[in-house]
């Protein structure tokens, strides 16, 4: 059809082929699984390199964390505050503790949804709030989706400079961390924000299985322990996640 922009579709094709079991490829290597030509395919992947979407070290080419904000304006387009809103007031009202939504943004968490109920942290925390993502149990269920090289990047280039004692202080600790977020399917996050505060994460999903943002409840560890936490607050937090899944996949 004479609307078709086959550039478009050709760069979309090239961003497509890299993959868990393709993360590195060589120039030949993105042509062949293409099926574009190699001078093609070079075009293609110096402009994405140019527009940060894709880096080089002269023969390997990977993409960037920069890709992620494409699939925020996804996001972005389908108000899943307003979806999720509801959901997090019910949550709320049963467990008593405040519980938010948030998206990954390059190397932070933003806040895009929150119900707020006991103040538990020193910063006030509100719609458009940022936090390093490898500090926070909804950062962690968020990049448990990437694969390892991207995450030490994001790490690398994350603001580390308001930690605690209890703050994973290495990429390897990070990993380690989200190889168990991985397995379990949530995680959860003990005073390395801010000390006092304990939160629990789990992925919200859309139709095709992607996480798209994550859901938390955030407590103070006066108030609720550990086996508490895991006991009693993780089902319903999971129960929470899957409803707010199956929503966002039947619109």
């Amino acid at each position: 059809m004479s609307e078709f922009v086959q550039s478009l579709a050709r760069g979309i094709a090239v961003v497509r082929s890299f993959s868990a079991d393709a993360p590195r490829q060589t120039l030949s290597d993105v042509a062949r699984s293409t099926g574009l030509t190699r001078a093609t395919a070079r075009r293609l992947l110096l402009t994405l390199e140019d527009l940060g979407y894709v880096r080089s070290n002269g023969r390997y080419f990977e993409l960037t964390a920069r890709i992620l904000d494409i699939g925020y304006s996804y996001v972005a387009s389908l108000n899943l505050n307003d979806i999720a809103q509801p959901f997090l007031e019910s949550f709320s009202e049963v467990v008593r503790e405040s519980s938010s939504v948030s998206v990954l943004d390059d190397t932070d968490i933003v806040y895009i949804a929150r119900v707020p109920t006991k103040r538990i942290m020193t910063v006030a925390i509100g719609l458009g709030s940022r936090f390093p993502a490898f500090q926070t149990s909804m950062g962690r269920v968020l990049l448990a989706e990437q694969d390892d090289d991207e995450v030490l990047e994001l790490f690398r280039r994350s603001d580390r400079s308001q930690t605690t004692e209890y703050t994973v202080t290495s990429g390897k600790a990070l990993l380690e961390q989200l190889h168990k977020v991985r397995q379990l399917g949530w995680s959860l996050v003990d005073q390395e924000l801010e000390i006092g505060v304990r939160s629990l994460a789990a992925p919200l999903r859309d139709a095709a299985g992607t996480a798209i943002a994550a859901m938390n409840v955030s407590t103070h560890v006066g108030r609720t322990s550990l086996d508490e936490l895991t006991a009693e607050f993780l089902p319903r937090l999971l129960d929470t996640a899957a409803s707010i899944s199956r929503a966002i996949s039947m619109r």
